[in-house]
């Protein structure tokens, strides 16, 4: 958790009363053009003066960092929960696996439209009443999931899932940078990752767990109350942090030009893409691995959740060394880079063992190299937010939403090309990665050019 007061580079400011005044720090000089634009003070809301205000400040704030990852980390409860039970789907509703995946295609896409209309509804109307309204659908569409009769049915049910649990991801983004800002928002989204990163451990053992007593419908059920749980910490713990004076009165049209002028910048419209292939690459695994790792490699649901988590772990931890060790002494943009590269390795090392250039390989080399590629998520993801959204100050949550619909839309692009050639070989899932990695690197070196100076943010 970003520490209270002011940091080397940057400048945070404490979840608090939404009146409350704003606060601005002087700031060293920056020593990269990320903590340039650290530099510009951001309005926010803090406690009283005392030490009693100091520990109220950093109590909220630990409150808000479980809230926002808790909200962060439905999506891939949604989608890693039900993971296991995907072959078990297949059977159940009698539909080919291309079928199936598409429930996990319209999840995503859900998830990327709904962020176009939240995001600049939360900068409209503030962040706690889209909020709400988008968990209570997400639980009433959880809950048709489970009673779904047909694959069609349940692909139309995921789609409305994906639609009102983008509130969650593009309103948590969209809090973070209320309340932060320069490299105080890179650690704090490290931190969520860490917060948020356990929902990918612990949803496949979960599903697989609740696939020995009941079938994948079950899944269901546990994720409508989850849903439930979630909803009433919301209603209980977020406040409001946009505020009055802060909020954008126009309407559609007012919307739209706000997402045209925050597209006409390049080196955000950079940072986008780079995310959002980077993210495809990421997807691509999720939504290939459960037929690559038991139906191609013969791995059981407990073993391939296993695999899961642990790759969840290193995904955890590079995003921890990300926030609080490279964070502040390395520009962002540097790790990023570093990041990206590493996964553009590896997977090129997976195409080469997929496509048989070492010979018959089994298990752990696929899985040792999904490991490292996985891993390396930890140094794109949360710089890619933070560069963005540095930009944005003025329109954060239409920028959060343009960041995770630019992700969740070529994730979903993605998700059928993995099972393009069948059930048999895993190359199309390598195939894919590959080339979103080289396209993600690409659009980080053109775009962003990272060797210039970025001062300043978007207008």
């Amino acid at each position: 958790m970003p520490e209270s007061g002011q940091s080397k580079q940057g400048r945070t400011t404490h979840p608090g009363p939404a009146s409350a005044p704003p606060v601005s720090a002087a700031v060293p000089a920056p020593r990269d053009a990320a903590t340039a634009a650290a530099a510009t003070p951001v309005t926010g809301s803090v406690t009283g003066p005392g030490a009693a205000g100091v520990a109220a400040a950093r109590r909220a704030g630990l409150l808000v960092t479980l809230v926002l990852g808790g909200l962060t980390a439905l999506p891939p409860l949604s989608m890693d929960m039900y993971l296991p039970a995907l072959p078990a789907v297949t059977d159940s509703l009698h539909a080919p696996a291309a079928t199936v995946q598409l429930t996990l295609t319209a999840c995503l896409a859900g998830m990327a439209l709904g962020q176009l209309v939240v995001g600049p509804m939360s900068d409209k109307w503030g962040r706690r009443r889209p909020l709400l309204v988008g968990m209570l659908v997400y639980v009433i569409a959880t809950a048709m999931c489970a009673f779904a009769p047909t694959a069609e049915l349940l692909i139309g049910f995921r789609l409305l899932q994906g639609l009102a649990g983008a509130a969650g991801i593009v309103i948590a983004r969209a809090v973070v940078r209320d309340l932060y800002d320069g490299v105080e928002m890179a650690r704090f989204f490290s931190t969520l990752m860490l917060v948020s990163g356990v929902a990918p451990i612990i949803a496949p053992l979960i599903g697989g767990q609740v696939l020995r007593v009941t079938d994948w419908r079950g899944i269901f059920v546990v994720l409508t109350v989850v849903g439930v749980l979630l909803t009433l910490v919301v209603v209980k713990w977020l406040d409001e942090t946009l505020p009055v004076d802060k909020r954008h009165s126009g309407g559609v049209g007012q919307a739209l030009r706000t997402m045209r002028g925050l597209l006409a910048d390049r080196v955000f419209t950079g940072y986008v893409l780079t995310g959002g292939l980077a993210f495809a690459a990421l997807f691509a695994y999720i939504s290939a691995s459960p037929f690559v790792v038991q139906e191609i490699y013969g791995a059981s649901p407990q073993t391939f959740s296993l695999l899961f988590g642990l790759n969840s772990i290193g995904l955890i931890a590079v995003g921890q060394i990300n926030g609080r060790l490279l964070v502040g002494r390395v520009s962002l943009d540097k790790a990023l880079g570093f990041g990206l590269a590493v996964i553009t390795l590896a997977a090129t090392a997976l195409l080469l063992l997929t496509s048989g250039v070492f010979g018959e390989v089994g298990l752990f080399p696929i899985a040792a190299g999904l490991f490292v590629l996985m891993s390396a998520m930890g140094l794109a993801m949360p710089n890619t937010n933070a560069l963005a959204l540095l930009r944005t100050p003025h329109a954060a949550g239409s920028a959060s939403a343009l960041i995770g619909t630019a992700s969740f839309l070529v994730g979903a692009v993605a998700s059928p090309l993995v099972g393009i050639a069948g059930e048999s070989t895993a190359v199309p899932m390598a195939v894919v990665q590959v080339v979103c990695g080289v396209g993600a690197m690409l659009c980080f070196l053109l775009l962003c050019r990272p060797w210039r100076g970025k001062a300043g943010a978007a207008v």
